[in-house]
């Protein structure tokens, strides 16, 4: 088991070697080519389940924006 994760961490040290030794433009381009989606996956994730926390609490607004207009 410690063979592995001394794979892994030798492997991300290489990984990290090389993208500090890149330049700023490429850096930027790769950061965007890979955080942009995940960050995206994570809020979708995030919104999905705070929907579903707020069904099964019935929470007034967990139906839509319609119901947030009612009078008061």
């Amino acid at each position: 088991m410690l063979e592995v994760l001394f794979g892994v961490l030798q492997w991300w040290d290489g990984v990290e070697l090389w993208l500090t030794q890149l330049g700023l433009a490429p850096q930027v381009a790769l950061l965007m080519l890979v955080l942009l989606p995940a960050c995206w996956w994570a809020a979708r994730v995030l919104d999905r389940a705070v929907g579903v926390v707020f069904e099964r609490l019935g929470h007034r607004y967990a139906m839509g924006a319609e119901d947030a207009q009612e009078p008061r």
